[in-house]
């Protein structure tokens, strides 16, 4: 006669808690499974989730497998039922929030129906672990300042805001999927990320999207832990369409569950073509800190690399951003701003922002004399890079030409000494190759760089009048 699965499963309860030695573990993995049925020796049980599932496979396989057959012989066999999370109301509407987070389907009382009314579902305003709930509305904290009308593009970063649109025009459908957003601090991969969320928002209204940084997600795990509640957090992430993590780089190194944990909703989400982007200062080869498993991972889609913006970009942002203000400046305010503030698009806003204090506070007009004052005061207390934009700039001022000169064709004489002038100073003040710096200067090969700096150099060497010019030009990207 078939032994009673209830008892069966109790009796393996017994044996796991007093193996395990943890009510903590106990109470997570194995009070929220629900016996089903015994039949032929195969004990099936129902678990909450595919994480769930996964979890259990991967952690506690042989413990299982060990009280199973303890109870049902050496042939005895276990089966999952994995059953995705749903809420259930009560007889008077209310939804009901069970503490183990999983579907009373089978062996359910009559009188608690299974809740199809959504219409009455809460929004969340933050992603907390609500454990029971499919069907839910949550707040996607995303910054609506932040949409890609007012993203500048520019060649730094034309490949990461296509593909961006791409995928807010088909999410998850895709071959970025997921979409790794990386570069230096300040060049726009936040702005980019919401950007995506708020378009995909827009085309999609019934979509689920939720931004939310590494650091929160990690806060949010560990007071999951905590609390004992891993299954809800984990069902919570699962019910996403489009999950935008911001700096993944701050799990180098540490939290490894968090990692762990993210590894399995990675997996969840893109099985079913759920939508993944992330942002990170370092591309995937570099985040040696994170594990080689969910490196792995962020291989799959597309790698988007963000740069540092150049001049015209630089110019462009300024203009947006005063536009957006509704502010008027001087061309040649912004210009000089533009070329030498060429760090990041923060310090750049930021530069902007302190030079129209300055007007208003001092109830003084916007003139390039007051930029010239504000910004030398901003620049010495940041560390200026010398590009090969502020290079052409300088040469270009000190010659009286206009900066097209050294990207034109021309071979008049003095252009051409000058774009000589341009390719020696951003060899020897720049870490950009040869092949950058020919492409930046009138788009010449490496060879016409060498040229041009041996051709400077000899000039030096004989010629005064070209000398003085050079040690004239030097102090200047030195000041």
């Amino acid at each position: 006669m078939e032994k009673d699965y209830k008892i069966v499963w109790n009796n393996c309860l017994g044996i796991i808690r007093d193996t395990l030695n943890s009510e903590n573990l106990f109470n997570t993995w194995f009070r929220p499974i629900v016996p089903l049925q015994l039949e032929d020796g195969v004990l099936t049980i129902q678990v909450p989730s595919s994480f769930f599932y996964e979890w259990l496979e991967e952690h506690y396989i042989d413990l299982l497998r060990k009280v199973v057959r303890r109870e049902l012989g050496p042939k005895g066999q276990l089966r999952y039922s994995v059953v995705m999370d749903q809420s259930i109301s009560d007889n008077q509407g209310n939804v009901l929030l069970p503490s183990t987070g999983r579907r009373a389907i089978r062996n359910a009382p009559k009188d608690v129906p299974i809740n199809i009314n959504t219409e009455n579902l809460k929004e969340l305003p933050n992603p907390f672990t609500i454990p029971g709930i499919q069907k839910v509305k949550v707040h996607s904290q995303l910054n609506e300042n932040y949409t890609l009308e007012n993203f500048v593009e520019g060649e730094c970063n034309r490949l990461a805001r296509s593909a961006g649109y791409a995928v807010a025009e088909n999410p998850g459908r895709t071959a970025f999927n997921p979409l790794l957003l990386y570069g230096n601090a300040g060049l726009g991969k936040t702005h980019l990320a919401h950007a995506i969320g708020i378009k995909t928002k827009e085309k999609y209204p019934d979509k689920t999207v939720l931004y939310v940084t590494a650091e929160q997600f990690s806060q949010q795990f560990r007071e999951a832990t905590i609390n004992n509640t891993v299954p809800d957090f984990m069902h919570f992430y699962e019910m996403i369409d489009v999950l935008i993590i911001d700096d993944i780089f701050v799990w180098e190194g540490r939290v490894a569950k968090t990692q762990e944990a993210f590894f399995h909703i990675f997996n969840y989400l893109h099985q079913r073509n759920k939508q993944i982007i992330i942002t990170s200062d370092k591309a995937p080869a570099e985040l040696s800190g994170l594990e080689s498993r969910l490196i792995s991972r962020l291989k799959w889609g597309l790698s988007a690399d963000i740069q540092a913006p150049n001049v015209e970009t630089r110019i462009g942002i300024l203009k947006q951003k005063l536009a957006n203000d509704g502010i008027e400046m001087p061309y040649e305010v912004i210009e000089y701003i533009a070329y030498n503030i060429n760090t990041n698009v923060r310090e750049l806003e930021g530069a902007l922002i302190s030079l129209m204090a300055q007007s208003s506070l001092n109830k003084k007009q916007i003139t390039l004399d007051l930029a010239k004052q504000m910004i030398d005061k901003f620049v010495k207390n940041t560390a200026r890079e010398i590009t090969i934009d502020y290079i052409q700039k300088v040469i270009c001022d000190y010659f009286n030409l206009p900066i097209e000169s050294i990207q034109s064709h021309t071979r008049k004489r003095e252009i051409v000494q000058a774009r000589q002038l341009a390719m020696y100073f951003a060899k020897k003040m720049t870490k950009s190759s040869l092949a950058i710096i020919g492409l930046q200067c009138g788009n010449k090969d490496h060879a016409t760089v060498l040229h041009a700096c041996k051709t400077v150099t000899n000039l030096v060497e004989t010629d005064k009048q070209f000398r003085f010019w050079v040690d004239e030009l030097d102090k200047k990207f030195r000041q």
